[in-house]
This record gives structure tokens, C-alpha cells and sequence, in this order.
């Protein structure tokens, strides 16, 4: 038989071949011995890894002076025998009315209501930090340490526009949490919150600081440090540490809503309001005499602004300390005291620091000129609010009202009317479901075109007397019945 010949391509080709792959396999080699030796965590050479930081330390050592609040309240309710009637569904229950109708007005009665919150000492005398909401209308609080030692507390004063309050123990050499400086915070930075969420005390709970100065409409000098530390009710009045142990905030509001988004009040607005709640038992602040309103993008087009900044001014107090200095409406704070009004918020936070008496420099932008005027600041007072609101308080509904001005009328789609600024909350009209932002149109149906019309109907009303207001809210309109207290 003859041998088949191997064609000589097909020789040459299997040589390439293998030059190919042997040229790979040597560049691999050497590719991999020139990376840096990386070893399994099993490994010894992992000891010389750094480790992530342990809390424990920092925890350790601030727990013992974190406490949990609780509290009882006095509420008026339906009886217990009624509220089996309202069923699962509670006053939403779908049978309501149709009980209401049947048994007539539901019978009210007192009954006591317990909740839980957190605080912080300040003190080794017995002077404790927490919110106002947790002790506000308390008629006893019960303050638990990290040791299980029970005090009974007192208020020594409460500030409800920046919800802080100050509590009293009788007790000393109680381990204090020292407050650190809120304004050194930076976004990004690692915070510590410990509290009594749902009841769990001393849980603890790390973050970052998500971002500096919110306003999320929960006071006129709202001033918040957001963050992604888990806080939940009963976390508030509780502290915000840093990575030094120091207090940077105080635990205050959640979105219900969303996870991971809490507010804390910046220490240092805290530490002045401290001190006055000890001396005076509540807060004493700088009146500037204006109402002021955001500089949006047209705004300030259309007065001439280069850029949106400042606080317009709505309307000026007659007779105020901004009225005597010579502001006038529709002047634009550019600068309060030499700090610079980047945003409407602001100026309130300025002035209300502002020690009474103070003469303080305000740059304005009028008539596409800039001036600077001196004021003499004046003390804030309840009266005070109410004047410039325009309100009446004497039948106490805790209703502040002010005129439509044009703007307000175009913008509410009204041509008459007083628009509600602000309601106390828990007053009567809070109670009966008027809010801010309603135009009352009318009261008792008569007709309500100014001031002087509200004012003249409520003056005559008398305690017990129940008030038909007629309300705008958005597109559409409501009555609304608010029982004058007797």
C-alpha cells in the first residue's frame, strides 16, 4: 500500500499554531507575576488591612445619659362603649353617621393618653433636652436613665416655634452629654442617633448628614439637619452625636412616607434657647416689623434683580422697628447685620437671635438702587404676632388672618375675603379642620370682604356660641362650624 503525504501548508500551519499559543501562555505568566499579591481574607497577610472603626466606644459612653420620656395626657374622647361603634375603621368608620343619627351626639369623656419619647442630659444637676411635642399639654412625665432609675420631671420652659423644651429632674451627678458645634457639620459626615423608637429604649441607629438648613414647614425658624440614620416615634427629643460623642442635633420629625429621611435641630440653635428657657423660662426674640416672601426667578426680573436672592417685603408693621428705619413694601433685603440673605428663610432665623435693642445695619434693593438702613430691633411678642398678622384673638379660636392682597387674590382665585396665615395647633379652629391657606369668605353667612368684617363678627361672638365659616380651599368651597370656648 503507499503512504498518504501530509501536504507541507499543513505542517507549517500546525507550527504557527503552536507558536501562537506558546507566545500567549509566556505573556501570561508574565503579566501575572508583575500584580500585586492578593490574598484571601483566611490569609495572615490580611492582618495589615484596616479595619472599619468600631461605635462601640462612642456608644458606650453616651448611653448612660440618653433617657426615655413618657408621658400622660388628659384627651376628650367618645366613651369606650361608643367607640366599639366606630369598629376597625375608628372615626372613618364607613357606619358612623348612620350612629351618629340613631343615638344621637356621641357623649365625651376624659381619658388619659400615654406616649414615648427620648431626651438627652445636659447637666449633672437634672437638666435634661428634648422636644416640645413630647411633653407639650404632658400633666405627667416620667424620665427613665440607662440604669432603670425612674425620676419624676417638671417643665422649666418650652419653645414651641423651634419645638425645643428643658426638663428638671431632682437629682445630681448624673453622667451629661457634652454639645458639640452643629455648624462644623458638613454633608457627608457620620452621625450616631440613640432614642426609644416604638418603645425599644437605647436603640441605636448611624447615618450620614444628608443635608444642612431644611424647611419643611414645621415652624417659622425651621433650620434642619437631614440624615439617613434611622429615626422612628419615640426617636424624638433624642441626640444626633458625631464621631467624637459630642451632641450635634436633636431628633425631631420623620417623613412618614419615605425611609431613611430624618431632621434633627442644629445644637447651636438649641444652646442660646437653653439658656433663656433656664432664666426666663421662655424665649425672648428680636422683632424686625415685616412680612417677607421668596424672591422667585420672575420677582426678581421684574424688579431688577441681577439674580434671585433676599427676602421681599410683603407688607411692613405700622409703627414697628421697620417702619420707623424706613423699609417700605416691595423692598428686597439684600443683607441683615452683615450677613447676606441668600434665601427668604433666613432673615427670621437673624432676627430672632438678635438681642433686644440692637441697632442693626439692613441693606435693601428699592428702585433698582441699593440703600442701607439702621433699625432698632424690638422684643417679638404674642401680641405682637397677632398685630402683624392683623388678627383677633379675644374669642381664642388660635386663628391668624390677613388681608388679600392683589398678588394673593390672583394667585387664590378670590376677589374678596382674609386669608388664614396661621393656626395655633390644638385651638378650636385646628380642632374643627380649618387650615392655613383658607379664604374665609363667610361667618355665620355674612359676607367677609375685608378685615373689619371678620373683626366685627367675631368680637360679638359669645363663649359657646358655634361660628359658620364659609372656607375656599383650592378649587372648591366648605362649611365649617367652630365652637367659640366657653
Amino acid at each position: 500500500m503507499f503512504k498518504k503525504r501530509v501536504p507541507l501548508w499543513s505542517l507549517l500551519l500546525v507550527g504557527l499554531c503552536a507558536f501562537v499559543l506558546s507566545f500567549v501562555w509566556l505573556t501570561g505568566m508574565q503579566f501575572t507575576n508583575n500584580l500585586p499579591a492578593v490574598s484571601s481574607p483566611d490569609t495572615a497577610s490580611n492582618k495589615t488591612a484596616a479595619p472599619l472603626p468600631s461605635l462601640a466606644p462612642i456608644v458606650r459612653k453616651a448611653e448612660p445619659a440618653v433617657v426615655n420620656i413618657s408621658t400622660v395626657r388628659i384627651v376628650r374622647g367618645p366613651g369606650p362603649v361608643f367607640k366599639y361603634f366606630f369598629g376597625p375603621f375608628g372615626e372613618e368608620d364607613p357606619f358612623k353617621d348612620f350612629f351618629d343619627q340613631f343615638f344621637g351626639n356621641v357623649p365625651q369623656q376624659e381619658m388619659k393618653e400615654k406616649s414615648l419619647g427620648s431626651g438627652f442630659i445636659i447637666a449633672p444637676n437634672g437638666y435634661i433636652l428634648t422636644n416640645n411635642h413630647v411633653v407639650e399639654k404632658a400633666t405627667e412625665i416620667t424620665v427613665t436613665l440607662f440604669n432603670h432609675k425612674k425620676y419624676k420631671a417638671t417643665i422649666v420652659g418650652r419653645d414651641p416655634k423651634t419645638d425645643i423644651a428643658l426638663l428638671k429632674v431632682n437629682a445630681n451627678n448624673l453622667p451629661v452629654l457634652p454639645l458639640g458645634n452643629s455648624d462644623d457639620l458638613q454633608v457627608g459626615d457620620w452621625v450616631i442617633a440613640i432614642g426609644n423608637p416604638f418603645g425599644l429604649g437605647h436603640t441605636v441607629t448611624v447615618g450620614i448628614i444628608s443635608a444642612k438648613e431644611r424647611v419643611i414647614g414645621a415652624g417659622p425658624y425651621d433650620n434642619f439637619l437631614q440624615t439617613d440614620a434611622a429615626i422612628n416615634p419615640g426617636n424624638s427629643g433624642g441626640p444626633l452625636l458625631n464621631l467624637k460623642g459630642e451632641v450635634v442635633g436633636i431628633n425631631t420629625a420623620i417623613i412618614a412616607q419615605a425611609q431613611g429621611i430624618g431632621f434633627a435641630i442644629p445644637v447651636n440653635m438649641a444652646k442660646a434657647i437653653v439658656e433663656q428657657l433656664k432664666t426666663h423660662h421662655r424665649v425672648i426674640r428680636g422683632w424686625l416689623g415685616v412680612m417677607v416672601q421668596e424672591v422667585t426667578p420672575a420677582v426678581a426680573k421684574a424688579l431688577g434683580l441681577e439674580e434671585p436672592k433676599g427676602a421681599l417685603v410683603a407688607d411692613v408693621t405700622p409703627g414697628g422697628p421697620a417702619a420707623k428705619a424706613g423699609i417700605r413694601r416691595g423692598d428686597v433685603i439684600l443683607e441683615y447685620d452683615g450677613h447676606p440673605i441668600h434665601k427668604m428663610n433666613e432673615l427670621p432665623r437673624l432676627v430672632a437671635t438678635t438681642p433686644v435693642g440692637s441697632e442693626v445695619k439692613v441693606k435693601i434693593f428699592r428702585n433698582g438702587r441699593i440703600k442701607t438702613l439702621r433699625v432698632k430691633i424690638g422684643e417679638l411678642k404674642e401680641q405682637t404676632v397677632q398685630a402683624e398678622a392683623r388678627s383677633y384673638n379675644a374669642t381664642d379660636l388660635g386663628i391668624q388672618v390677613r388681608e388679600v392682597t392683589p398678588e394673593l387674590a390672583m394667585r387664590l382665585g378670590v376677589n374678596r375675603g382674609v386669608v388664614i396665615s396661621a393656626i395655633r395647633q390644638g385651638s378650636p379652629a385646628a380642632e374643627a379642620g380649618l387650615r392655613p391657606g383658607d379664604v374665609v369668605l363667610e361667618i355665620n353667612r355674612r359676607p367677609i370682604r375685608k378685615l373689619d368684617d371678620y373683626f366685627n363678627i367675631i368680637k360679638k361672638a359669645k363663649p359657646g356660641e358655634v361660628l359658620l365659616f364659609l372656607v375656599k380651599r383650592r378649587e372648591g368651597t366648605l362649611f365649617i362650624p367652630v365652637e367659640i370656648p366657653k
